[in-house]
């Protein structure tokens, strides 16, 4: 299980841009938009870090480090932090409605029931929010949506803005901009005030100040005990039935394709059955290690190789099973993920159990 809560609070800006194709919005660097950092970048952090200071047996830690996110908070309630949206619920600026199962097939409570139910109702149907409040995670619409203003609302945006700096190239010899070309614009990530991204994991990672998510940007890293008593620790031990949703992205398959669902058969009988709301999938790579070769001219490391691109789930999909799974997330079969490289060690498709109308329990 995880111990601990590791929350994450930028000094200042970070980037969350990277240029993947050239378009009109890479020329302010908006192109291949990812933030916030995955959990592939946090284990990079503890490894880089544990190289450094040593806290603990590099095998240990190999074998043994699981993380998961990302998520956020506010600072003030970090262990009630923020995950994704379950699909199932439709939360509005003024409106609430939810996905139940009538006579095995989609659909809303707001619609009258018809003999065949339109693809296009479900498509067109979308929250206003993205993200959730865990205390809320088993509440009613109808509650979250009246919840969804204060301080420490129910439902929530993004807790972050997208700003563009103007960089500066120096000259080699002096503090000056060059003369031709010296100005860059590029965009970057303003947390808002009082929020921090959270991660979950199963070391500590020692408290300070550190470099996260490349760039040079500094971060404060603080680590928090999670007790049996946390809500997140009493959401992931409760068994999942016949439904669930992610809050992470989720990578199954094999070790050369990407799939929705693990195709095993202890995951279900049928594949047909198996009820899913999602949306389109995401890009899922990290990199890992570093190349043996070393420029030694610039003394820097040769690039880390990537791993195999996949396809993943989008977080805040639900799965509906046609028979109970009667298991954790800890407890998912290694053979439902990918076969090679640390998948589930980056907690893909980390999920917790939900309450679908129409569904026995």
């Amino acid at each position: 299980m995880f111990k601990f809560l590791i929350t994450i609070q930028p000094l200042g800006l970070m980037y969350g841009s990277s240029g993947a194709f050239l378009s009109p919005e890479n020329l302010v660097g908006r192109s291949g938009m990812k933030f916030p950092p995955d959990a592939a970048t946090l284990s990079g952090l503890f490894f880089s870090t544990n190289k450094s200071i040593g806290w603990v047996e590099h095998k240990e830690l190999r074998e043994n480090l699981v993380v998961a996110g990302p998520f956020w908070a506010n600072i003030d309630q970090v262990d009630d932090f923020y995950v994704p949206l379950p699909h199932h619920k439709l939360i509005g600026k003024t409106t609430s409605d939810e996905w139940q199962i009538v006579d095995h097939q989609w659909c809303l409570k707001s619609q009258a029931r018809t003999d065949e139910i339109e693809p296009e109702a479900i498509e067109s149907s979308e929250s206003d929010y993205h993200w959730l409040r865990l205390d809320y995670w088993d509440d009613e619409p109808e509650l979250i949506q009246q919840d969804a203003k204060g301080d420490s609302p129910a439902v929530a945006e993004n807790s972050w803005n997208y700003v563009s700096i103007l960089h500066p190239r120096l000259k080699k010899d002096e503090r000056h901009v060059l003369g031709e070309d010296g100005l860059f614009l590029e965009t970057a990530v303003q947390m808002q005030e009082d929020t921090c991204l959270v991660y979950l994991s199963t070391y500590e990672l020692p408290k300070g100040w550190y470099q996260f998510g490349g760039e040079s940007h500094i971060v404060e890293v603080n680590s928090i005990e999670l007790t049996p008593e946390t809500p997140i620790q009493q959401r992931l031990q409760k068994p999942i039935k016949k439904a669930f949703a992610l809050i992470t992205p989720g990578v199954w398959g094999s070790k050369n394709l990407s799939y929705r669902y693990p195709k095993y058969k202890d995951f279900a009988r049928d594949y047909n059955k198996i009820k899913l709301l999602t949306e389109k999938a995401v890009p899922y790579r990290y990199r890992i290690g570093y190349g043996e070769q070393k420029k030694e001219a610039f003394k820097t490391r040769a690039p880390g190789r990537l791993s195999r691109g996949r396809y993943a789930v989008p977080a805040g999909s639900v799965y509906v099973l046609p028979e109970p799974l009667n298991k954790t997330w800890w407890d998912f079969p290694t053979a439902w993920f990918p076969e090679k490289g640390l998948l589930k060690k980056f907690g893909v498709s980390l999920c917790l159990p939900i309450n679908i109308e129409g569904v026995d329990s």
